[in-house]
């Protein structure tokens, strides 16, 4: 017999022999088993979220987004340290905040860099051959 076959017929007995004896052996009794966790409520886990992401904020509304570029105001990336004055990324940006361009380059924010436009490359007319 080998030693597998042995271990397994030891494993079946054991587990044959506590069954019977509704778990005496255990090393704990099933009935001083430990309560499962409270579950915590909505709002303490938004709480401990947003305690520590203070920059996660809901993103801006359309009317908000027109309402600052009205103000002059720029759209400040707090991830990447950076500010969009208009453009694709303008209240788009998961984490960031309107503020004027003059407190964002005080609080050392970066202007983006402008994107560049795709160019037309237009090829010359083929001379006819006469």
């Amino acid at each position: 017999m080998t030693l597998k076959n042995r271990l397994m017929i030891a494993t079946t007995a054991m587990a044959a022999m506590l069954s019977l004896t509704g778990g005496a052996f255990a090393q704990t009794p099933a009935t001083t088993a430990k309560p499962a966790p409270a579950a915590k409520t909505a709002a303490a886990k938004t709480t401990k979220h947003t305690a520590t992401k203070p920059d996660a904020k809901p993103a801006p509304t359309a009317a908000e987004i027109a309402d600052a570029k009205a103000k002059g105001m720029v759209w400040v990336n707090l991830n990447s340290k950076v500010y969009h004055k208009d453009g694709k990324f303008y209240g788009a940006t998961k984490s960031g905040q309107f503020m004027s361009e003059a407190d964002a380059q005080k609080a050392g924010y970066k202007a983006a860099k402008p994107t560049m436009a795709k160019k037309t490359t237009t090829k010359p007319a083929a001379a006819k051959k006469s």
